[in-house]
């Protein structure tokens, strides 16, 4: 189980007293890095991920007001609480104008401290929120479960519930459209992260000249048109789970800059030399054969390993025809319900020729398909004319009788099941709740071989 993260905070201050009582306060609650002056200050912040820094104005070798600045520069999102002995509203007002979130005088009361720090800690953890909820708003789906019965999709649930009590890395390779992501928020949902944040990074969408500042951040001046500090995708997600869609997809330099992530639990942001820890847990997807990139030279073999701690391998949705159905209700409820309108369903030779057709785009393609077919069919009842308008391939279908296509269904789902049961009728009769007998008929009427 994931554990939080203690809040690194930074006390800087010339006197030892005044640190070491900061530090008993602190402690139990928050990683404490003590600093004596603006020099040590200057080295801590550059070495640590810093969430959130006390500083005294006055110091022996800086003026807290020019640090102040200088932190927010190079991290505008580390919270400063600025600390002095002397009640000045004018040194207030700056210290507000150059990004303190507050200002506090000594001798301060215990309990008052520790509640502008808490402050100060929520507002950090709303503003990676927001940035997190921004990169989600880009990403709605209009369904949100998984949805199959057949044999192959159970062992899918299965092994996802079993994943998800880990931590360890998953890779789910499947075709384009088999619902790779769906796997990997199901894997997210069902784990111990389930209340932090699940991040999409699509390795295929993003040009490779922004790929690193997108999942690393960047420091404002990094490079030409970095005009502000940036916070990367793996630091939005530190706590949660990251999703690799397309890793087949990014390139070998990259690579290599992923698995020290993955090794180290650590990276920096474009341009700064601070390491940020990242308690993240990686779920990768593919679609192409990774052993022959692999030997292509494409990519890395040690990062192929770190992913595939977990492998979970999805079926095209011509594999596992018994779904289609469940899918084509599945969509046209969805979109009643998101539309308000009035619910339809597929009359039975509309239903057997789309359980037929092979699907090449999978689970994507079908829905698409059911989004069309609810907007342009007037009536309530989709039939086999409004699908001859449409661009399905397998032209052949619309000639079969809705016999044949039952058939052909039939004989193609119960040849998969004795296939997976290596031809062993008994167990298959198991699997699909019926009598031996019924079964043995059902393979003499439909030519099944085994």
């Amino acid at each position: 189980m994931a554990e939080k993260r203690k809040g690194r905070v930074l006390v800087v201050d010339d006197e030892n007293g005044i640190r070491q009582a900061l530090k008993m306060v602190l402690q139990e609650d928050h990683d404490v890095i003590l600093a004596a002056s603006g020099a040590e200050a200057m080295d801590a912040f550059t070495r640590n991920a810093i969430d959130l820094v006390l500083l005294d104005i006055l110091l022996p070798d800086a003026n807290g007001l020019d640090l102040l600045k200088t932190f927010k520069e190079m991290d505008p999102d580390t919270a400063v609480v600025m600390v002095t002995a002397v009640k000045e509203i004018q040194t207030a007002v700056k210290a507000i104008k150059a990004g303190a979130y507050e200002y506090i005088i000594k001798p301060f009361v215990v309990d008052d401290l520790l509640a502008v720090l808490d402050r100060a800690q929520e507002k950090k953890r709303l503003l990676k929120q927001v940035t997190y909820l921004k990169h989600e708003l880009q990403r709605y789906q209009l369904f949100e479960k998984m949805v199959g019965k057949d044999p192959r999709m159970t062992e899918v649930f299965d092994l996802i519930t079993t994943v998800a009590s880990s931590d360890g890395a998953v890779l789910i390779q499947g075709e384009s459209g088999t619902g790779k992501e769906l796997v990997a928020r199901a894997i997210h949902n069902l784990s111990s992260r389930k209340d932090q944040p699940f991040v999409v990074i699509n390795c295929a969408a993003i040009p490779a000249s922004l790929m690193e500042s997108e999942i690393f951040g960047h420091q404002k001046g990094a490079f030409t048109g970095a005009v502000s500090s940036m916070m990367g995708k793996f630091e939005v997600a530190d706590g949660g789970t990251v999703f690799l869609d397309d890793i087949d997809c990014l390139e070998v330099s990259m690579q290599a800059k992923l698995l020290r992530v993955i090794q180290e639990k650590e990276f920096e942001r474009v341009g700064s030399n601070k390491v940020i820890k990242a308690d993240i847990r990686f779920v990768a997807a593919c679609n192409k054969d990774m052993q022959t990139l692999i030997q292509e030279g494409r990519f890395r073999e040690d990062l192929f390993y770190r992913l595939n701690v977990f492998p979970i391998k999805l079926p095209p949705l011509r594999e596992r025809r018994m779904d289609i159905p469940l899918l084509l209700e599945h969509f046209l409820d969805c979109h009643a319900q998101r539309t308000g309108k009035p619910a339809k369903q597929f009359s039975d030779e509309a239903l057997a020729q789309l359980t037929a057709y092979q699907w090449p785009g999978n689970v994507r393609e079908l829905q698409n398909l059911v989004e069309r077919l609810f907007t342009i069919t007037k009536s309530d009842l989709i039939g086999i004319e409004n699908l001859s308008g449409l661009s399905i391939p397998n032209r052949q279908m619309h000639d079969m009788t809705l016999r044949e296509a039952v058939n052909a269904f039939e004989k193609d789902f119960l040849s998969q099941v004795l296939a997976r049961v290596r031809g062993n009728r008994k167990k298959a009769a198991e699997i699909l709740g019926v009598h031996r007998n019924t079964l043995l008929s059902k393979i003499n009427d439909l030519g099944i071989e085994c």
